[in-house]
């Protein structure tokens, strides 16, 4: 083989290798990109059932709680959410021979068609009755959480393979004379891309920190205020 073939032959190597890594430099933060928001999105997903299910606790014991352990097992096992429920008095409107679908409710109710009655249910199957445990996935497809999905809530979903737990705090503040309840659940960025490349992540946080004093990952909630947003919303 020739001399003149053999550097040709170099040369062209040497070019796809330039030409490899100029697009690989262009492709990289593309990528890093598309890791961090379907990883916002996820944590997104959990967050907000999280705060779901932290609203209804303390619609049912009246404070919010700080643990995992305590949030679930006491919404799954007990039947400690009171409620109002209707219930319709079918004989008595035939009896009078009347339509309670064309009735205003209250009047039915003044009337005896419905009569309201107290009784303690299950927080988790209030909310499944509610549909408030659904949520929309990546394809845009509707899903309802599964009780095993609940039960792991807690995991924060990258890195795969990792059990690590979203931090969970609750407390109360002083409004005026009032306790208000507040809880904060959340994930830093550093936990959530821990095996994404260190220094791009380090880039990614530095840049947020920046142009914003918003906290450097995602959460719902605020110890230090009476709100339940999250910062991805």
């Amino acid at each position: 083989m020739k001399l003149k073939t053999i550097l040709q032959i170099i040369l062209a190597a040497v070019i796809i290798g330039l030409g490899y890594l100029v697009f690989d430099s262009i492709m990289k933060p593309m990528r890093f990109n598309d890791e961090f928001n379907a990883r916002r999105n996820a944590c997104a997903t959990k967050l907000k059932a999280i705060r779901t299910l932290e609203d209804q606790y303390k619609l049912t014991y009246g404070c919010y709680t700080g643990s995992f352990d305590t949030l679930i097992n006491r919404l799954f096992n007990e039947d400690s959410l009171l409620i109002k429920q209707e219930i319709v008095n079918h004989e008595k409107a035939k009896a009078d021979d009347v339509s309670i679908a064309d009735m205003e409710k209250g009047e039915a109710i003044r009337k005896g068609y419905i009569t309201l009655q107290q009784a303690y249910v299950n927080p988790i199957a209030q909310l499944r009755e509610q549909k408030k445990l659904n949520y929309t996935d990546a394809d845009g497809f509707s899903h309802e959480f599964t009780d095993q999905e609940l039960k792991d809530i807690r995991y924060i979903p990258y890195p795969k393979g990792v059990k690590k737990e979203f931090e969970l705090k609750a407390g109360a503040l002083d409004k005026g004379g009032y306790s208000v309840p507040v809880f904060e659940c959340k994930v830093s960025l550093v936990d959530l891309l821990a095996d994404l490349d260190k220094q791009t992540v380090a880039n990614k946080i530095a840049e947020i920190e920046r142009v914003s004093t918003k906290y450097a990952g995602w959460k719902v909630g605020d110890l230090e205020q009476a709100v339940t947003e999250g910062n991805f919303e």
